[in-house]
């Protein structure tokens, strides 16, 4: 394949994914457009000056380049300061090198856009797959909450997971087991 990695068209057409996430990077790479349409600044990958701002200190290694990393992977511009403090020192704890990595990740996505951040992955995993694996732990965390694989993985969120966000007008997030562990399982009495 010759097409640059930050082609964003070409990697999502490679992929080929279906219905929801199909939808979901139509609408990221829409909303791509629109920023780049509205600051026509020089931020990489044309994402507009909301994340030109940040692109400075990317380099910078830590709490606050993992932070921003995380800002630009997951599209948010805040994060929970607890839960932050809780996934960074749980990944830090997790992953060898880091904050090394976090800052080389910041620096290639300064220079080669990566918005969603499957997009960032797929270019990432013939050249760098350790780096496209982290991609995927950031996002699982904060996300999912979890960090680690089995028999070791940590829970360091759940009813603040990212999953909840877009049902959060129409879901009740369970905060507590309702019954026994596996209560599903069993008929219901009376039936």
């Amino acid at each position: 394949m010759s097409q640059a990695p930050h082609d964003l068209p070409a990697v999502l057409e490679r992929l080929g994914r279906p219905g929801r996430r199909r939808f979901v990077s139509g609408t990221c790479a829409a909303a791509l457009l629109a920023f780049a349409a509205a600051g026509r600044s020089r931020a990489p990958f044309g994402v507009g000056r909301a994340f030109a701002a940040t692109s400075a200190s990317a380099s910078g290694t830590g709490y606050d380049a993992f932070i921003e990393l995380s800002q630009r992977l997951t599209g948010r511009t805040s994060f929970d300061a607890v839960l932050g403090k809780r996934v960074y020192a749980a990944l830090g704890h997790a992953r060898s090198q880091f904050d090394a990595n976090v800052a080389t990740l910041n620096t290639w996505i300064q220079g080669h856009g990566g918005v969603p951040s499957d997009t960032v992955t797929a270019a990432l995993k013939p050249d760098q797959p350790e780096l496209a694996s982290m991609v995927g732990d950031i996002m699982r965390a904060w996300y999912l909450g979890l960090v680690g694989e089995m028999p070791k993985v940590q829970v360091v969120a759940f009813e603040k997971a990212l999953m909840f966000d877009p049902v959060n007008d129409v879901l009740t997030i369970p905060s507590y087991c309702r019954d026994v562990p596996f209560h599903w399982k069993h008929k219901p009495a009376g039936e």
